[in-house]
């Protein structure tokens, strides 16, 4: 069984697409169950953010499962295959588990190094764990690939690579004219996105922070951290009109802040006292009509994510990578120990019942030999087995893990004749059946 990924991000697809691909938790669940539910996958997990949907499947064949795969992706998208298709990226063996520790460590983000990605990968764990569409292979990887990220962010300045999506989109609205300093400011929405905006505009001086949600309850938590006030998503509105800046990451599936409703809360204003709308939902959360009025500032995910690239730290960034390739190289390495230790113990196990026969056999045809000269003939027989197998088992765990077509592994039990059950045994946990 291999790893295999295949997926779509803002690297590979335009913000169009990414809409229509954007799932919430109970899709993404789903559709990791549809994936585990095709013939040659045995575990699987989604990775939805609002700039990628990855698959992460633990796979016996590669061709087989990237057609089912590619193909539950394009029916998640609502679309026709050929418009989803060519813009997938597959990976597979060790470059999926290079790419997952990648993702993890923030190098696949459009915000390089933001950490908001740790908890999303975590959170696709928990929920592939708790619907039990993950097993030992893909819960490995991605425990390990939370601590490579970890450990990326502790060892490196990488939180610095790049501003935060919502550092960045503020800082360009300020560019445009509105600085959130002394503003009254609306934060659309409470999840982890709308608590970096509202920390981010407490922290420039906001006036007034007003965080409006479908659940007031999340609304009033959010807005006590920053001594803000609390509304009603039905009273967008209303409080649109008071707002001079305005930050939306709902996550919903279709337009919050409506065209209409942007219209009326330019009216009721003055036309030198421009509306600063920040989106950074996907799908976005504001009617892209409002985008056009000359009172409007607007900065969406489609302009940051050709500008948030120039502020990467290239020293961080290649530091961060190096510690990717060496974990990389680790968990490949410690994996293809723990793939070739049931062959050299099954090796050595049958050479053992060989030494015993025939040391059964030789000492039944010598009575006459004293304990003294039995115990000399024992260990002369066992001694040559043993440095007739330390050379090709030494040998087999220092190059498994190169590609090689069929496994050193395979190999090995192909030239000694190891049973096609022994190999197997020698897995099983005692008394497993």
């Amino acid at each position: 069984m291999s790893v295999l990924v295949v997926g779509i991000s803002h690297q590979t697809a335009p913000v169009g697409l990414l809409e229509r691909l954007a799932l919430d938790s109970d899709r993404a669940g789903k559709l990791a169950q549809s994936v585990g539910g095709t013939e040659h996958v045995a575990e699987a997990l989604v990775v939805a953010t609002c700039n990628r949907v990855e698959v992460y499947a633990d796979v016996d064949r590669f061709h087989g499962s990237v057609e089912d795969v590619s193909e539950l992706l394009s029916s998640a998208a609502g679309g026709a295959r050929a418009d989803v298709i060519p813009h997938l990226y597959v990976h597979y063996d060790d470059a999926a588990i290079a790419h997952l520790f990648a993702v993890a460590s923030g190098l696949d983000s459009m915000v390089v190094g933001e950490s908001q990605i740790l908890g999303q990968v975590r959170a696709a764990l928990q929920r592939g764990q708790e619907q039990g569409s993950v097993g030992p292979v893909l819960n490995g990887a991605f425990q390990q690939a939370l601590r490579v990220g970890k450990r990326g962010h502790a060892e490196t300045g990488i939180d610095q690579a790049g501003p935060s999506a919502v550092t960045a989109a503020l800082d360009r609205l300020a560019e445009l004219g509105v600085d959130a300093k002394s503003t009254t400011a609306m934060v659309v929405g409470a999840g982890a996105m709308a608590g970096l905006a509202v920390a981010q505009l407490s922290r420039r001086g906001a006036a007034q922070v007003v965080v409006v949600n479908r659940t007031p309850q999340r609304a009033e938590r959010l807005a006590a951290s920053v001594r803000g006030r609390a509304a009603d998503l039905r009273d967008l509105a209303a409080e649109l009109a008071a707002a001079d800046l305005v930050v939306s990451c709902t996550g919903a599936t279709g337009v919050v802040v409506s065209a209409e409703d942007v219209a009326a809360a330019l009216s009721a204003r003055s036309p030198e006292r421009p509306l600063g709308i920040v989106d950074l939902a996907l799908p976005h959360d504001v009617d892209p009509i409002v985008t056009k009025h000359p009172a409007v500032r607007h900065v969406g995910l489609a302009a940051l994510a050709t500008e948030l690239a120039d502020g990467e730290t290239a020293e961080d960034v290649a530091d961060v990578r190096r510690i990717v390739g060496e974990e990389v190289a680790a968990y490949v390495g410690a994996r293809g120990a723990a793939r070739v230790t049931p062959t050299v113990v099954a090796l050595r196990s049958m050479a053992t019942e060989v030494v015993d026969a025939e040391l059964g056999r030789l000492l039944a045809r010598l009575p006459d030999l004293d304990d003294e000269a039995r115990a000399e003939v024992e260990l002369a027989v066992r001694r040559v087995a043993g440095k007739l197998l330390h050379a090709p088992t030494t040998r087999v765990k220092e190059l498994t893990g190169q590609p090689a077509g069929m496994s050193y592994a395979e190999v090995l039990a192909e030239l000694f004749s190891l049973p096609s059950g022994t190999v197997e045994a020698v897995t099983q946990p005692e008394g497993a059946p």
